[in-house]
Parts: C-alpha cells; sequence; structure tokens
C-alpha cells in the first residue's frame, strides 16, 4: 500500500521507516524543508537505535521517501497517518491539538481520492470526531474516513516495539476503514501482531489509559523505595518479588528519580484534564503527577544529604542527563530540576551524557559539558548518576576514584554494583536501601 505520515518527528519517523520495513510505498512529510533534505541524506535529526540505518536502507531502496509537498505526498496513497506533536498546553497541562486539526484542515484540501486518515498522534477522547468534522465540512466528492490507531513506542526500543508489538489497537466503526488499516499491518514483516478492534473513542482512550497506569507503577515502586530506607527494606528484593506475581509483572518496577519524556508527563496531565472536563475524578492519577513533580525536586535534597548538607562551593558530577538510556530526549528529565536546585544551592555542575548533551546545553546554563563520565569527575566533590545508561552501569572504579576529589557515588538510578563501588573506596548513596555508609567503614578499616 502507499502511505502517507504527515509529521517526520519521532513517532512519525519511526513508523513511517518500519512501514517502510515492512513492505509498503511511503512518503514522510514534514514543513521543515532542512529536516526533509537532511532525511535525504540519510541524517536522522534524533537518536534512536537502529533508526538512521533502517531509513538509509529503505530511502535507497525507494521504499522510502521524504517531503515538505503533502499533495503530492497525498497523490494515490490508501492512508494518511497523522503524526504531529500534541504538546500541552501552558494553560491547563491540556493537550495542544492546533496541529492536528491544521493537518486535518491540510488533508480535506489536498487529498484526491479515497483516503484513510489515521491519527496515530497521541489525542484525547474525541480527537477523531472533531478530525471527521473538518474533512466532512470540506464535501470532497470520494470517501474519507478517520481511524485511531495509537502509538506504543518506548524510546531506546521502538523499532523494536514496533516490529514486535504487544498489540495494535484501530479504533474505527467503518469496515471500509477497519480493512484498509488492517490490511498494513496484517503482513509478514510484524512478528504475530495481536489486532485489537475496538470505537475510535475506546482506542484513543487506550493510550492514555496505558502510560498512566505505568506512570501509576513507577510512581508506587518509588514511594515503596522510600519505605524501604525507612525500615531497612531493599527495593530490588521487594520489587523482585512483587514483579513474579504475573498479576502485576516486573516493567516498570525500578525504583529511581521519578518518570519523564515525551510520553508520561504530558499524557497523565491530559488524562486527568479531560476527566475534569467531563466531571469524572481521576484521583489516583492526579496523586500520580504530584507525587512525581515532587519526587524530582527531593533529588536534589537527596543530593545534599549525602553531600552533608551543603553543596555550596562544591563541584557535582553529573553522569546522564536523558531522561532514559539510549535516547537523546530531556523533556522532563529528572536532571533538569536536580541540576538547577544544585545550581541554586551553589554547586558548580560538571556533566555529561553519550547522546544528550547538545539538546541539554538548550536547557542549561553555567553547566560544563564534558568528552566522558572520567572528565566530568574530575575534581568532584560528589558523583551523580541521573541515566541507566550501560556504560555507567560497567565504568572503570578504579579510574573514577583517581580523578574524583571524594569518593562519594550517589546513583539515583540503582544501577552501579554497590559492592564493587564500595570496594574501591566509594561512600555509596542510592535508592531504596541502606547500609552503604556501614560496608564502606568496613571496607577502609580491612584496608
Amino acid at each position: 500500500m502507499k502511505i502517507t505520515v504527515i509529521g517526520s518527528g519521532y513517532v512519525g519517523l519511526v513508523a513511517g521507516t518500519c512501514f517502510a520495513e515492512i513492505g509498503h510505498d511511503v512518503v514522510c512529510v514534514d514543513n521543515d524543508p532542512r529536516k526533509i533534505e537532511a532525511l535525504k541524506q540519510g541524517q536522522v535529526p534524533i537518536y534512536e537505535p537502529g533508526l538512521d540505518a533502517l531509513v538509509k536502507k529503505n530511502h535507497e531502496t525507494g521504499r522510502l521517501n521524504f517531503t515538505a509537498d503533502l499533495a503530492d505526498a497525498l497523490n494515490g496513497a490508501h492512508a494518511a497517518f497523522i503524526a504531529v506533536g500534541t504538546p500541552p498546553r501552558p494553560t491547563d497541562g491540556h493537550a495542544d491539538m492546533k496541529y492536528v486539526y491544521a493537518v486535518a484542515r491540510e488533508i480535506s484540501e489536498k487529498a484526491t481520492g479515497d483516503l484513510v486518515v489515521v491519527n496515530k498522534s497521541t489525542v484525547p477522547v474525541g480527537t477523531g470526531d472533531e478530525v471527521e468534522q473538518i474533512l466532512l465540512k470540506a464535501h470532497r466528492p470520494f470517501k474519507l474516513a478517520v481511524v485511531s490507531n495509537p502509538e506504543f513506542l518506548r524510546e531506546g526500543v521502538a523499532i523494536d516495539d514496533f516490529m514486535r508489538p504487544d498489540r495494535v489497537v484501530i479504533g474505527s466503526e467503518n469496515d471500509w476503514a477497519k480493512k484498509i488499516v488492517s490490511a498494513i499491518y496484517e503482513v509478514d514483516g510484524l512478528a504475530g501482531a495481536n489486532i485489537v478492534h475496538t470505537s475510535r473513542r475506546s482506542a484513543e482512550l487506550i493510550k492514555y489509559a496505558a502510560n498512566a497506569f505505568l506512570a501509576m507503577k513507577i510512581t508506587f515502586i518509588n514511594e515503596i523505595a522510600d519505605l524501604c530506607e525507612a525500615v531497612g527494606g531493599d527495593i530490588r528484593h521487594v520489587a523482585n518479588g512483587v514483579g513474579l506475581d504475573s498479576r502485576i509483572g516486573s516493567k516498570f518496577l525500578n525504583a529511581g528519580p521519578g518518570y519523564g519524556g515525551s510520553c508520561f508527563p504530558k499524557d497523565t496531565l491530559a488524562l486527568s484534564k479531560t476527566a475534569r472536563d467531563h466531571r469524572v475524578q481521576l484521583r489516583t492519577i492526579e496523586t500520580v503527577i504530584q507525587v512525581n513533580d515532587n519526587r524530582k525536586r527531593a533529588m536534589a535534597l537527596r543530593v545534599l544529604d549525602a553531600c552533608g548538607g551543603s553543596v555550596h562551593g562544591k563541584t557535582i558530577a553529573v553522569l546522564g542527563l536523558a531522561f532514559k538510556a539510549d535516547t537523546d530526549d530531556m523533556r522532563d528529565s529528572p536532571a533538569i530540576p536536580v541540576i538547577q536546585a544544585l545550581q541554586d544551592f551553589g554547586a558548580t555542575v560538571r556533566a555529561y551524557d553519550p547522546e544528550a548533551m547538545e539538546n541539554a546545553a538548550k536547557i542549561f546554563h553555567d553547566v560544563t559539558f564534558c568528552e566522558d563520565a572520567f572528565s566530568a569527575s574530575n575534581g568532584a566533590d560528589a558523583v551523580i548518576v541521573l541515566t541507566e545508561w550501560d556504560q555507567f552501569k560497567t565504568i572503570d572504579l578504579k579510574q573514577l576514584k583517581k580523578q574524583v576529589a571524594a569518593p562519594l557515588v550517589i546513583d539515583l538510578r540503582n544501577v552501579m554494583p554497590e559492592d564493587a563501588v564500595v570496594a574501591a573506596g566509594f561512600e555509596y548513596w542510592c535508592i531504596g536501601r541502606t547500609g552503604s555508609t556501614t560496608s564502606l567503614q568496613h571496607s577502609i578499616a580491612a584496608e
């Protein structure tokens, strides 16, 4: 089939590239001519493992093309996927739909034949109805239908999520449209896609409900981690024991500094706003939002505690800036409030991230960005791990010890091997367990 994907950001580019990989003819559209030219040259504007190679491969085969001309891209297309941003409005946190509606109006003007318009963007319940009304007002002499097909891509493993999906949700009451979208996914290239057919509004709600539930799991385990610290438990053991319950599962039970990124923060806000608009109270989700915001700010206070109550005049090395590993995404990253608070408390911050420093430089002032973890730790009074990159898990601790001014590691992701860190002569602070300082004292005494 010929597919048009409108929006060449994270979701649009990954989806369009993967559609091409499974055999469809895809044209990705974006209103930024510079981005289009860069993509034609194989320059991918985001970091996602494996994406650049897949873009290059499918562009060279001719199955994946890029343009700023929507009319040309729609010519002969069976389906047009809307994959533009829906950022939170600054006034109330609700998803800003202006980009989606603008694309819908443009499609209504430039479509040349029967077309299924697919909402791939994360949109509030009822958006499909609004897009449909925009299309119908154009009174075009051919069929136009709207389907909700939410994405479930995790940054860092997005290609695998697309090619081996847990489920593909197709929301529509139109039989013709359902058949078109189903045929797009019912191909050999996808590994056993479980296609879920539902109403359009239910499909829109599935995306928000799924993200809100995952955000709730993260917030829950973070609070249990705090309880572990208070009563002497170990969050690693608690999370493992809880996650082995098949009704719960082990994913998203890693304690840390709170969730961030492009999805959970804005989607929980949007779901909460939708509920209030319909006079429904989602107290659980509202609490999740508040607890997560508070947790990010509280992480800076943990650093203060580890540093003896003050970081004024001290140098702090921050390892990891992106909201999670294997991405360069800084949106709502816990590193933002932590670093800003440390600077407010008088600390000098040196930072390193394998991929996110270019984006981080647009956010932070007076932060020294370094070429690797060791240079960031040079002369540091404390080393903080804020992103779970593999290289921080296996860092050469002897070399790290030579760089720092004070042997203090504050692991807010629980990724470093505690025994090895302590054995290397560091004081080790982490999330959800106690006893590191005692182990350090024993280690020093043994020397």
